[in-house]
């Protein structure tokens, strides 16, 4: 067999170069430990390091690499050795090194045990086969490369069975976090070297820099503030709130929330709260958690204008980092066996296209990051570790699921309390999520107890009342669209946001037929590169008095900054009544402006999206019903104290006794990655035909290179999101998928749309089947 010195780790690259394994070994095990660090697990990680591919010193493995051999497990035995050698102390590093190509599996005595090696042939999958039977023998060429390991541990980072929590799963998450990014970088530079001697690590991403960062931000502030556009009582409420974001910035780091109301100023006064605060505490990173693509790229656009000052020369999209859940945080493994090895680790395409947010500001989407959270399988959880000393802000917070709220929030309970993590819940509509505190505690010890930026002394609600509400009179009165649609056209510029695509398809039609002027469509139909057209022609219609009728869905309500004199809003619940008053006389420039809601007339169909959504409305209806419109104040936090607590007493959500509440009591890492669903229905990407020229570009890059990080961030402005069509649905004959990878094989989650459905007003509307359209 090959001397123990020509052992390799991986296939040789393409310059030549020889990856040795214990020269891979260190470099990951130094690698993990400086990640590790950041959360008093340095040694742990630099255990999981030396052993994570103990298996490759196995002869198997060698064959393997040479084309002779397949399905070799090079992970268990490693995993084996952490927990025998460091028991308790190892059973975090052991299911982190077992995971690190598989995915994180489950902590329990019968999956542990099963590591034991006679048991573990035993079970081995049919396709796989240890790389050495012997772990001893593993061992001894571990010891004669000169390598060892240490007697004890100084930490744990799983604290033992009594602590069976999602806290729990977080820290074995985070150490696993710091394991798999270290060997994915450490892997690329090998396979990327330029030359046989050398490898070639990617540069480390630039410093936050604070200091800079926040005087960029209060510059820019400045100049925002000396504008024309905005009334003088909107531009002191907004200076209020950033004096109070900075104020708030000294206090320890924690549990924050930030309860103003829309056009306030959150956006730029939370991002200044962030700095100052990494000021405060020397913290390395912003990760700010979005709840929608539609308004990513807005935010994005924001904060790079802020921070153009701190950003400098540098790349601005290294420093303010946009990520998305496009490239998914559920790709399965590759094949059965969750075997990759030699140049595969560094070419996978769906490794390719993983980020690892290595960036100072982060912009990211709910999904990306709290599916992340509760991710088992590398590639999700490999930014994990990024958020240890860090400032993650979450913005529109009241579209969190209510139904994974406790466990949610006793996750992030955890990031706080032991990463040195800040967490801010910012929103016009604050959910009273305190009222789960005793339920979370189940599952942190820490609780919710968050501490409010705003202070009440600065009346921020009272100050910013600029529209009043147009209650209908029961909620027997209903309307039809045309009748909606005739008060419209009195209107020289209105918005009117429907709860339904068809709804407001049929609005829009109706509308036509009246020959509006200055008529537009607005939807999660078009794609993002469309509604950018349609808001920016929408914006300047509304400066310049021009006719402008929107109708719109609920994507026009969070964070989307126009500015209407009038906004006709469909019943719903309340929060998203009170976003949508936020588009009306947002600057403050008239007398009180008018919100007119309306119960649309029922055509035997749903009129919500989902059942949640339609509970929330049930609620909204039945504190109506009580209240009655004069007490019926969408300016007050108090009503939405009480509607959120009647909502969650209605949903029961103290009571976690939920399939995803027993995967985490067992503890089950896989089982709890895929039953977290923050979109419970399955969702694609589909390249639409919007911009002839752009979509043959496209689709000819598609066929000649397939799937890639590149193609993706040149489809992303043409890309619409689809419920996934059932097998009988007719759409299917229209989605070419794209293929991906060196097989070419077609990838799950993107495809090209082959027939002229897109709408120039409207966007994608299938003719046969309109299910699949997300509302």
């Amino acid at each position: 067999m090959c001397d123990l010195r020509e052992r390799l780790a991986h296939s040789r690259s393409k310059s030549g170069r020889e990856d040795l394994v214990r020269d891979h070994l260190l470099a990951v095990a130094r690698r993990a430990s400086a990640y590790a660090e950041a959360f008093g697990a340095a040694d742990e990680g630099y255990m999981a390091g030396l052993l994570h591919d103990l298996g490759k010193y196995g002869d198997l493995f060698q064959l393997r690499l040479q084309g002779k051999e397949r399905g070799i497990d090079h992970w268990s035995l490693g995993s084996w050795i952490a927990l025998e050698r460091y028991r308790l102390y190892g059973v975090a590093a052991a299911l982190a090194i077992q995971g690190h190509h598989v995915g994180l599996q489950q902590l329990s005595d019968e999956a542990l045990a099963a590591l034991y090696p006679p048991r573990l042939l035993e079970t081995l999958p049919q396709q796989l086969r240890l790389s050495e039977v012997a772990p001893e023998r593993l061992m001894e060429h571990f010891a004669d490369d000169g390598l060892s390991l240490a007697q004890s541990l100084d930490s744990s980072v799983y604290e033992g069975p009594d602590a069976r929590t999602a806290a729990s799963m977080l820290d074995v998450r985070m150490l696993f976090s710091a394991l798999v990014d270290a060997d994915f970088i450490e892997t690329e530079a090998h396979f990327q070297a330029r030359g046989p001697q050398s490898k070639c690590c990617r540069a480390p991403g630039p410093e936050l820099n604070p200091e800079r960062a926040l005087s960029a931000v209060l510059s820019h502030a400045d100049e925002l503030a000396r504008r024309p556009g905005a009334s003088p009582q909107i531009t002191k409420l907004r200076a209020d709130l950033l004096e109070a974001c900075l104020a708030a910035a000294s206090w320890p780091q924690g549990l924050f929330t930030l309860t103003a109301p829309t056009g306030s100023g959150k956006t730029l006064s939370m991002l200044a709260f962030a700095l100052k605060h990494a000021v405060q505490h020397n913290l390395h990173r912003v990760v700010v958690v979005i709840p929608y693509l539609s308004i990513i790229e807005q935010t994005v656009g924001v904060y790079r204008a802020a921070l153009r000052a701190a950003i400098g020369s540098q790349d601005p999209t290294s420093y303010v980092l946009e990520d998305h859940s496009l490239a998914g945080t559920r790709r399965p493994p590759r094949g059965a066996t969750g075997e990759a090895d030699g140049a595969d680790e560094a070419a996978d395409p769906s490794r390719l296209l993983a980020e690892n947010w290595d960036a100072p500001v982060v912009v990211t989407t709910s999904v990306q990051f709290l599916e992340s959270l509760f991710a088992n399988r590398p590639a999700a959880c490999r930014k994990l570790h990024r958020m240890a000393r860090s400032v993650v802000l979450f913005d529109e917070v009241q579209t969190l699921p209510s139904d994974l709220a406790v466990l949610t929030l006793a996750t992030l309970s955890r990031l706080s309390e032991r990463y040195s993590t800040s967490v801010v819940f910012g929103t016009a509509t604050q959910p009273a999520f305190t009222h789960l505190d005793e339920a979370v505690r189940r599952y942190c010890h820490t609780g919710w107890r968050p501490r409010e930026i705003a202070p009440p002394a600065l009346a921020l609600f009272s100050r910013a009342r600029r529209t009043k509400v147009d209650w209908p009179s029961g909620m027997d009165i209903t309307v039809t669209l045309g009748e909606i649609a005739g008060r419209l056209v009195d209107c020289p510029q209105a918005l009117c946001i429907v709860n339904l695509k068809r709804h407001a398809l049929s609005l829009f039609a109706e509308l036509q037929a009246l020959e509006a002027d200055g008529l537009y469509h607005l939807s999660t139909s078009m794609c993002p590169a469309h509604r950018h057209k349609v808001l920016d022609e929408v914006r300047r219609r509304l400066e310049a008095k021009e006719p402008c009728r929107l109708v719109s869905t609920q994507c026009v309500e969070a964070g989307v900054d126009v500015d209407f004199p009038i906004v006709y809003r469909a019943w719903g619940p309340i929060e998203a009544i009170a976003q949508a008053a936020g588009r009306c006389n947002r600057n403050g420039l008239q007398d009180l402006s008018v919100v007119h809601v309306f119960v649309p007339e029922s055509d035997g169909r749903r009129l919500y999206p989902d059942g949640s959504y339609q509970q929330a409305a049930d609620i909204a209806s039945l504190l109506m019903q009580e209240l009655g419109p004069e007490d019926m104040d969408i300016h007050s936090p108090e009503l939405f104290d009480r509607y959120y607590r009647e909502l969650y007493d209605l949903r029961d959500l103290a009571n976690v006794d939920t399939d995803l509440a027993q995967a985490i009591r067992n503890m089950h890492f896989a089982e709890v990655a895929r039953l977290y669903r923050v979109i419970r229905t399955d969702s694609i990407n589909v390249l639409v035909p919007y911009c002839p020229e752009a979509f043959r570009g496209l689709d000819e890059q598609a066929m000649a290179t397939g799937l890639n990080r590149d193609w993706i961030g040149r489809a992303r402005p043409y890309t619409v999101g689809l419920f996934r069509p059932r097998q009988d649905d007719p759409i299917r004959d229209y989605l070419d998928p794209v293929l991906v990878g060196r097989a070419r094989a077609p990838a799950d989650d993107w495809f090209i749309y082959r027939r002229d459905d897109y709408d120039d007003d409207t966007g994608l509307t299938p003719r046969e089947s309109m299910d699949c359209l997300i509302a």
